[in-house]
């Protein structure tokens, strides 16, 4: 056999025997460990505007050399498909660290096999799986041995140089100017434009299509629902006033360089008067005007973890809500793990209540009670329950593999008494965990029951009071039959099982879509249903409304202006906290 047949033959197997070393090295300990499906790759690995950002590049002289142009292309990947894992500064996030000193010792031949394989511990086997060439392989094992570049910061001057009131307080309408039904308006995310679709609940028409930030993560109303509050992942937030004859922009402003929360006053006293946004990057937040989204304070977030007591340098900011009970903001602080009760009564001499629960803190939402919020702790598999009143924590409770609620749902079960539901990311399950201690003592703070929905890849949940049904999306699921369709499960009767509504094929749309259904949102009235249908920003896309009762077609929402639709948020249910 020819030296070259032997090395052909050889090197897969060699390569094979170093992914496997690889894998273990870098591998968490064996009980965390799972494969990685393709739903938590698409969610954790979302790209990041920092992608876009110049940053220094620091030349290590230890490590291998890289020319500005390799560097510059190697950051934007990675800020596009691991920096939601590894975390900006590579000190580590839901994935592990990747600094110079842990990757220097590996070397690049080494790197380059676990980056192209993947590990048990759940690394994307990037290049097997064709999401990188061989090339960028190799660029990328280069990459992280290098100094990890810092983005800049985004101060107070950074922020004033970015806000523009665009119509001033004392020039807006001082009463509502149009016929537009406000409790029924939905904001649609239209996410690779830049912009939100307001669209009339009653007539289904397209009232106005607003420029915002890129990819809008959440649409937020006012206590007083005048105003409607949008923040993009580049971290711009944009204030719409709904009394405008036609409603437009009159503020906007930039709180960082990559964002996903705002919220804004809600305790007697304080409607409007102050709005919250979170970024990512960098670690902080910023309490502004309620009218006009002057920055007034911003507080950093970067401190301790709450399990092993150590410095993270880049905790995010995920979720915000604002108490019922207080006149506080509810923030979660994502790699520390804690839950910050900001007191906004006196934001010159801020006073914080720091609770700690369990790290990577994302998203959740109020019981039916609104005084004790349920938040999930993703990739903790754990969801944190605070009691907002009393201003302490109240419970960790686990759940199933990556729990993933939006601001869940509610609802009396049949067993249970009042219960929250969350679904997950990375498995089939809904847990449903009762939230009262006093009719209830003996469901309170656990999961009383868990069910099975279509699979894995779940996003949002949705109930509402007047309903009798709980809608489940599967977005992220890699099946298409799953994730162009949604399940619904009677409440009443949660062990029937679910029935399947084909989404996608009512919509009727011709040609290649992705035609992902996302988030089940009700109207005002809680007798319709909203579904966002996702396709790539060159295919159609549409939203599907269902008669909640009938579970049949109502109509369909089209409009070539539908450009990548996937958040959608009714102004009444937001405004009031309604789910």
């Amino acid at each position: 056999m020819s030296a070259i047949a032997t090395l052909k033959r050889t090197v897969p197997v060699a390569a094979a025997v170093l992914a496997l070393s690889v894998a273990s090295a870098f591998a968490q300990e064996k009980k965390e460990q799972h494969p990685t499906s393709e739903a938590e790759i698409k969610y954790q690995a979302g790209g990041s505007p920092l992608a876009a950002v110049d940053m220094y590049q620091d030349i290590n002289p230890k490590a291998p050399p890289m020319t500005k142009a390799e560097f510059d292309k190697a950051r934007q990947i990675y800020f596009e498909r691991c920096a939601g894992c590894h975390g900006v500064l590579r000190k580590g996030a839901t994935g592990k660290p990747l600094t110079p000193n842990i990757t220097l010792e590996r070397g690049t031949e080494y790197l380059k096999v676990f980056i192209k394989y993947g590990s048990p511990a759940g690394m994307p086997n990037w290049g097997t799986s064709g999401d990188l060439s061989d090339a960028e392989v190799d660029l990328m094992a280069r990459y992280v041995q290098q100094t990890p570049p810092t983005p800049p910061e985004f101060g107070m001057a950074e922020m004033k140089a970015t806000w523009k009131v665009i119509v001033p307080p004392d020039k807006r309408p001082t009463k509502k100017m149009n016929k537009y039904n406000l409790d029924n308006i939905f904001s649609t995310t239209l996410r690779d434009t830049g912009e939100v679709m307001l669209i009339d609940g009653d007539t289904k028409k397209v009232i106005n299509i607003v420029k915002t930030g890129y990819a809008v993560h959440i649409s937020r109303t006012s206590a007083s629902g005048r105003y409607l509050l949008v923040i993009g992942r580049d971290a711009k937030i944009n204030m719409i006033d709904l009394w405008m004859e036609k409603p437009d922009n009159v503020a906007e402003i930039r709180t960082g360089l990559e964002a996903r929360s705002v919220e804004t006053s809600k305790f007697k006293g304080y409607e409007d008067k102050y709005a919250i946004a979170g970024s990512y990057w960098p670690p902080q937040f910023v309490i502004m005007k309620g009218d006009t989204l002057e920055p007034l304070k911003i507080v950093a977030t970067r401190g301790m973890t709450v399990d092993t007591q150590e410095y993270h340098p880049e905790p995010r900011v995920a979720a915000i809500v604002a108490s019922h009970f207080k006149p506080e903001f509810v923030v979660n602080v994502k790699e520390t793990g804690k839950i910050l009760m900001v007191n906004y009564k006196d934001i010159d001499n801020l006073q914080m209540t720091e609770i700690p629960t369990a790290r990577f803190l994302h998203d959740g939402g109020w019981d039916s009670t609104h005084r004790y919020v349920l938040m999930a702790a993703n990739q903790s598999n754990k969801i944190a329950i605070v009691d907002a009143k009393e201003g302490k924590k109240v419970a960790i409770v686990e759940v199933d593999k990556i729990p993933h609620p939006g601001r869940g749902a509610n609802f009396v079960h049949p067993k249970c008494g009042p219960v929250w539901a969350t679904g997950h990311l990375g498995s089939e399950k809904i847990a449903f965990i009762g939230t009262d201690p006093v009719k209830n003592k003996q469901h309170a703070w656990k999961v009383c029951e868990m069910v099975d929905g279509q699979g894995g890849g779940n996003l949002f949940i949705k109930t509402h009071p007047k309903s009798t049904n709980l809608w489940v999306d599967t977005p992220l699921n890699p099946d298409p039959k799953v994730h162009r369709s949604i399940a619904v499960f009677n409440i009443k009767d949660l062990k029937a099982g679910f029935k399947v509504l084909p989404i996608f094929e009512w919509a009727g749309i011709k040609g290649e879509a992705a035609g992902r259904v996302v988030q089940p949102e009700y109207n005002k009235a809680g007798d319709e249903v909203w579904f966002s249908i996702w396709s790539a920003k060159n295919q159609e896309s549409a939203i599907v409304v269902v008669d909640d009762k009938t579970l049949k077609l109502k109509t369909v929402i089209r409009d070539p202006k539908l450009i990548t639709p996937t958040g959608h948020f009714n102004l009444y249910n937001t405004q009031h906290d309604v789910y």
